[in-house]
């Protein structure tokens, strides 16, 4: 699907080749998308961030869409999904860039400017707060916090199975997990799940779609996954103990221009409560700090003018 304004090119970093869409002239804003997205998540930004003077980039992550899938699920930890982002700042002709991330994107965002503070002159999340490294490792706590519990990051270890389970019915899957996570949804009325359960049988399938996602959204995606895959994206998940023994004695506060959006009625807002709160303590410069009233997990998406509004007040305010 083209989007007016906005053009696409493979771009060469960190050994591989990643597919962007850009829009714009001028300072290099870089938005990174999430799991189970695309550069296209990022529609409705391109073209009040290009109207303000940016070039604005947002890639395929590596493992989606049309970037590059390299085959090993230790391919997909963080270290190296940083070295994508830092490397393609100068690919693209430039020495610095404001990096804003949502969902796994936003982890991206943070870690980028936590490790390259030279690279990265400001940083924003969406729905995902910046948390620095755990003292203890990950995957242990993860399965002792959910004991008896379905929780999907659990879910997603086991190579193959939830890969299958979403490519069985690509459009049923993203249709129900796109809209599960959103605003329109009471997470708490959903059907309860026991501990070996999957993820998509249980979600009620949605009969209509909300108005941040149109068929054409929705064909887009699937058409994107289906020729993509799951598995680069699943492989995410699959290395939070890896990037944590990588990143022993890393740094614990950023001291970039930062912000951070999302709304109340996101899942992983609820989740992340404590972290949210603690984030100013360890984010020294945190200028936006904006909660969006009944909005879900799909930030940018469901409120694109809220967010727009936010970022380009972010931007006015570090160039002024």
């Amino acid at each position: 699907m083209s989007w007016p304004g906005v053009s696409q090119r493979r771009i060469a970093t960190n050994g591989i080749e990643l597919n962007i869409a850009e829009a714009g002239e001028g300072p290099l804003v870089l938005l990174l998308h999430g799991f189970p997205e695309s550069w296209y998540s990022w529609r409705h930004q391109f073209a009040p961030l290009a109207a303000a003077g940016y070039h604005v980039v947002a890639p395929d992550m590596r493992g989606y869409g049309k970037s590059d899938k390299p085959p090993n699920i230790t391919d997909y930890v963080q270290t190296e999904v940083i070295k994508d982002i830092i490397g393609l700042i100068p690919s693209l002709g430039y020495e610095t860039a404001v990096v804003i991330g949502h969902d796994w994107g936003a982890p991206t965002a943070w870690a980028t400017a936590l490790f390259h503070p030279d690279k990265v002159r400001a940083v924003g999340g969406l729905s995902v707060p910046f948390m620095p490294r755990s003292p203890v490792q990950p995957m242990p706590m993860l399965r002792e916090i959910y004991k008896g519990q379905f929780f999907y990051q659990l879910y997603f270890q086991e190579p193959g199975v939830a890969e299958a389970e979403f490519e069985k019915d690509m459009y049923t899957g993203l249709r129900k997990f796109l809209i599960m996570a959103a605003g329109e949804t009471d997470l708490s009325k959903l059907p309860p799940k026991k501990e070996d359960d999957d993820l998509l049988t249980s979600l009620p399938y949605p009969e209509s779609l909300p108005k941040w996602l149109s068929d054409a959204d929705l064909d887009f995606y699937v058409s994107e996954f289906k020729a993509s895959g799951m598995r680069g994206p699943i492989n995410y998940y699959r290395n939070h103990d890896l990037h944590w023994q990588l990143t022993e004695g890393a740094p614990m506060e950023i001291h970039q221009p930062a912000m951070f959006i999302a709304g109340t009625a996101d899942g992983v807002v609820m989740m992340a409560a404590a972290a949210i709160e603690a984030m100013p303590h360890f984010v020294k410069d945190l200028r936006i700090n904006k909660m969006i009233p009944g909005i879900g997990h799909w930030t940018q998406q469901e409120a694109p003018e809220a967010v727009n509004e936010a970022i380009l007040e972010f931007l006015q305010n570090i160039d002024s």
